[in-house]
């Protein structure tokens, strides 16, 4: 069980995993901190300074605090295209792929052309 363990911990594919989710945890605070710090504040100077947070509704006993799941939407959508910007600003700077080589056409196999020379031989 332990042999089996160590192969599947030795695999590439959850090292490259593991890399990917560490790497993700770091991009997602600094995300984070770029919308919370930075767009935040400037789209509260265009609405006005409107916070969402605060809204909600009861009914009853139950509160339904939908202001925080609106802000979470919000937060969503800025995120997103935050993220959107970023991939597309990383595969400007990478470059284009390389188109690939049009294909050439293939004359005749080796058979044929050893055919070809046994047919000249015998002549």
């Amino acid at each position: 069980m332990i042999k089996e363990f160590k192969d599947f911990i030795a695999k590439g594919n959850v090292m490259d995993l593991a890399v990917g989710i560490i790497i993700g945890a770091a991009f997602t605070a600094i995300v984070g901190s770029l919308v919370e710090d930075m767009i935040n504040p400037l789209i509260g100077l265009f609405i006005g300074g409107i916070d969402f947070g605060g809204l909600s509704a009861s009914v009853g006993e139950a509160t339904f605090s939908y202001g925080n799941f609106v802000m979470a939407v919000i937060n969503f959508f800025i995120v997103a295209f935050v993220v959107f910007m970023l991939v597309k600003a990383v595969n400007k700077v990478k470059g284009r792929e390389p188109e690939a080589a049009p294909e050439v056409p293939k004359g005749p196999s080796q058979e044929e052309l050893l055919a070809d020379i046994l047919a000249a031989l015998k002549k």
